[in-house]
């Protein structure tokens, strides 16, 4: 089995909270490939690697509900707007360490949706369009939290 058919059969089965870690995974990776083209003055590379890293936090920015996320979905839209200039300026400048400072910034959002991933609860109160198709069908009444229930959940991110 090859490994992105790998890839694609483990998220097949994914929540949708175990998607976006896959996403930011993948953020990861790619960053780590920028970090590696740098290292070999391989500027097509690079530039391949960071528009994939571009295309995930556009991805993820735009399904933010900051009607329905809040505080929460305004802070992770402004997490990814700087994110997605760190990593332009990182590229830029092809910097190995800048590109090391937003790896360790999305390593520590990402462990926070990993918190969210083990809570049962947590899925609940994701958007519809986040959610995979089995949980999409969750009654109403229960996916929402009402406003200021979040931390009731157990979870923040």
């Amino acid at each position: 089995m090859s490994e992105r058919s790998y890839q694609q059969q483990s998220l097949a089965g994914a929540t949708g909270v175990e998607q976006i870690v896959a996403l930011y995974d993948g953020t990861v990776r790619f960053l780590y490939r920028a970090m590696q083209c740098v290292e070999e003055d391989d500027v097509r590379g690079r530039r391949i690697a960071v528009k994939k890293v571009l295309d995930i936090l556009t991805y993820l920015q735009a399904r933010l509900r900051p009607d329905l996320g809040g505080t929460v979905a305004a802070s992770l839209a402004d997490f990814y707007t700087t994110m997605f200039t760190m990593t332009l300026e990182a590229s830029h400048l092809e910097s190995k360490e800048q590109f090391e400072e937003v790896i360790g910034f999305v390593r520590n959002v990402r462990e926070a949706w990993m918190v969210v991933a083990r809570d049962p609860e947590a899925g609940k109160v994701l958007p519809r369009e986040l959610r995979t198709r089995e949980e999409r069908f969750v009654p109403q009444t229960e996916v929402y939290a009402p406003v200021g229930e979040s931390a009731a959940s157990g979870w923040s991110a």
